[in-house]
């Protein structure tokens, strides 16, 4: 294994194949392993996008619906499912970003920590990782500095620390 994977339970996965059917994303913890600090976070497998049809395939809609004899407004937009970025996801913390960019990509270990199927329980999951790991608080190693953007660190720091 050259390239610098995801591990779920021990096993590298490198494709969407290997997930769960039912998987909208995951739950993660990247280590940075030189210094140790981790960030916790989720990753959706798949992004949704409206794209702007061109002028051909506006055209070719409006023909195929007046084939099919339906009348009223031809979309402007249709909806795109691409895979998502997660092979080469690290997070979208600044300070992870700077390590990733700075360093080598075999310095950090990418784990998987939780198949989620749908978007409300993604953020139920990963808000209930970050609070069991008090990620905010001083006495651990992560990276993470809110949750929510309603929860911050700085709330949790002691001017005596």
């Amino acid at each position: 294994m050259t390239d610098p994977t995801w591990i779920y339970k021990g096993t590298p996965v490198v494709s969407i194949k290997a997930m769960p059917e039912n998987s909208y994303g995951f739950i993660y913890e990247v280590t940075h392993i030189p210094s140790g600090r981790k960030y916790l976070g989720k990753k959706v497998l798949y992004f949704e996008r409206n794209k702007r049809l061109g002028k051909r395939a506006l055209e070719a809609l409006r023909e195929e619906r007046k084939a099919k004899g339906i009348g009223g407004r031809t979309p402007l937009k249709q909806k795109v499912v691409t895979e998502s970025d997660w092979k080469t996801y690290y997070g979208s913390q600044k300070e992870v970003l700077e390590l990733v960019k700075e360093g080598n990509q075999k310095d950090f270990k990418r784990e998987i920590l939780q198949y989620v199927p749908d978007k409300k329980q993604l953020t139920y999951y990963e808000c209930k990782y970050l609070f069991i790991n008090e990620v905010l608080e001083t006495r651990n190693n992560y990276i993470n500095d809110n949750i929510l953007g309603k929860f911050y660190r700085k709330d949790f720091l002691d001017d005596k620390n």
